[in-house]
């Protein structure tokens, strides 16, 4: 009888283990992202990655929310962090896979360190079959996006969109602005009276037809209605046809998030991490694209092509050899911005235009590259704290400016600014919100916080200030500021230097996103849209041309 009950309480307490064993545990681990620390809750079940929660961030939020999704994919499926990180979200993927790391090393099981260069299994070499479509879009940036869902509105079921890197939507995402909308609910509900003809009149640029110009000045007229249909609201009006989505929220995360969702919603076939390697010719004309993913390579066969693969301002060499010198500068781009088909198109003949042409943007923060400032207001020094150029720098000024910035004591140059010019920048607000700028009750404070002399930042404080009452000249403007900086704090500041924000000059292409050889014939079935084309314009013009590009890809397509 005792040995019975012996073994009973044995069994007992093995259940008992066992269902210890089976419990759940859940461990907070960090690690360091692009913006700072990332917690993640690392939930395991018999030792084995049961879910991954996102506990705090401070990444860019439309990085990290495309980006942690496929992250906790991989991570349950390989049942490590030791996996590929997401292409577009390289320091966000470390800090990711850094958290998740650490909390299984406290949890017992250390996957040792974790680098930037920590990668998952490599596959092997793969040759799959061709894909036939009708349509493929290369490039998941605003105008593939415009055109995918503008071909399927118009009646087109087979299209694939490829996009090289894990996340979609190209550049557009950062944007605060979206400019040139005209005939919007927000400008009618500001009392302001538009037309495509003023549009043209302040639009018409050397780089582009008139015919292209009124193109993009007609899709301008329509645009914020089809935007709307998908739930996009652009509802904050503030001047120049410039819009936001609302007073506190940009532009950019609006429109992309919209637009990834109707795309999903249409059913559209979306391949990221799969790149356009090259063209495929037969018998002289263009028949589809050859494409790779990871280590499998394939071609797809389609009866049009759409090229939205976006500029190069994140390829060095490009710009070395188009535009000298704009190599030196950081870029406020997305790092896949590397003109991947400017080499497609000079092997097949097309016709290139104006790639010395580019955009600088005047200020990014040194450390995320994040486009900031607010309008003038503001006082730059080096980090001697004196004040070195002028402040206001016009467009074409900005490359001596970007050079000058870099020219400074180590490099240096600080964003400084008072509460008035705060209270006027959304895009000021969320920078402070989110870390990114210093604050600081005093410019002693600040002074110390930046690294930089505090009485040289009182003295060229006060030598603006009297400049701007007009009782000495500003060494540096012509004008000076009109509203002297403010005596008491808080102050705020941030090292900045100007960047390539993106490329405009591209592929030659018609009013209709017809592509152009260089004999300046139409290259049938190829378009394109976007940044990788010759334009003056740049975000609301990708997406105009984006939609024409669809709609005419379609007819081409019926009319084969």
């Amino acid at each position: 009888m005792k040995s019975r009950k012996i073994k009973l309480s044995i069994a007992i307490i093995s259940l008992i283990m066992l269902a210890c064993g089976s419990q759940e545990k859940s461990i907070i681990g960090k690690g360091n992202g692009f913006s700072g620390e990332i917690k993640v809750n690392v939930v395991t079940e018999n030792n084995k990655i049961k879910n991954l929660e996102l506990v705090e961030n401070n990444e860019t939020s439309h990085i990290i929310s495309r980006a942690f999704p496929i992250l906790k994919e991989r991570i349950l499926e390989a049942q490590s962090p030791i996996i590929d990180s997401v292409s577009g979200a390289t320091y966000t993927s470390l800090g990711v896979k850094r958290a998740v790391a650490s909390a299984l090393k406290e949890g017992g099981k250390d996957f040792g360190r974790i680098t930037i260069k920590t990668k998952g299994v490599e596959k092997p070499v793969a040759h799959l079959e061709t894909v036939n479509t009708d349509l493929v879009i290369v490039g998941g940036g605003p105008a593939g996006l415009a055109a995918a869902i503008s071909a399927k509105e118009a009646g087109l079921e087979k299209i694939i969109l490829i996009e090289k890197l894990d996340i979609l939507s190209g550049n557009g995402k950062y944007d605060m602005n979206f400019y040139d909308l005209i005939n919007s609910e927000a400008e009618k509900k500001a009392g302001v009276e538009d037309s495509v003809e003023k549009l043209i009149a302040d639009n018409t640029n050397p780089m582009d037809t008139p015919e292209r110009t009124r193109a993009q000045a007609e899709g301008a007229s329509t645009l914020d209605s089809w935007l709307r249909s998908m739930g996009i609201k652009l509802n904050h009006y503030y001047g120049k046809r410039g819009h936001m989505a609302e007073k506190d929220a940009y532009a950019g995360e609006e429109v992309q998030d919209g637009m990834e969702a109707k795309v999903k919603s249409l059913g559209i076939d979306v391949r990221t991490g799969t790149k356009g390697k090259d063209f495929i010719v037969q018998d002289g004309k263009i028949i589809g694209v050859k494409v790779q993913n990871g280590n499998d390579f394939y071609d797809i066969n389609a009866k049009a092509i759409i090229v939205a693969t976006g500029g190069f301002s994140a390829n060095k060499e490009l710009l070395a050899k188009y535009s000298p010198g704009t190599e030196n500068f950081q870029t406020s781009n997305q790092l896949g911005a590397t003109g991947d088909f400017i080499p497609v198109f000079e092997k097949n003949n097309i016709k290139l235009e104006n790639l010395e042409e580019l955009n600088l943007f005047p200020f990014i923060i040194r450390s995320t590259r994040d486009l900031t400032g607010g309008g003038d207001g503001f006082m730059l020094v080096n980090s001697n704290a004196k004040r070195f150029m002028s402040e206001n720098i016009s467009k074409n000024k900005r490359f001596e400016a970007a050079n000058t910035i870099l020219a400074q004591p180590e490099g240096k140059a600080f964003y400084i600014y008072d509460q008035n010019l705060y209270n006027s920048s959304y895009r000021l607000q969320k920078h402070v919100a989110k870390g990114y700028h210093v604050k600081a009750d005093t410019l002693e404070e600040l002074a110390t916080k930046l690294g930089i002399p505090s009485s040289n930042l009182i003295e060229t404080r006060d030598n603006f200030n009297r400049a701007i009452r007009g009782e000495s000249k500003d060494e540096f403007r012509d004008k000076p500021f009109k509203r002297e900086f403010k005596m008491e704090g808080p102050y705020y500041g941030v090292q900045v230097e100007s960047a390539v924000h993106m490329t405009r000059g591209g592929v030659s292409a018609n009013e209709k996103t017809e592509v152009i050889d260089v004999e300046g014939d139409i290259v049938p079935g190829l378009y394109a849209a976007g940044e990788v084309t010759n334009s003056s314009a740049a975000y609301s013009a990708s997406v105009i041309f984006g939609r024409i590009a669809g709609e005419n890809a379609v007819k081409y397509i019926n009319n084969k």
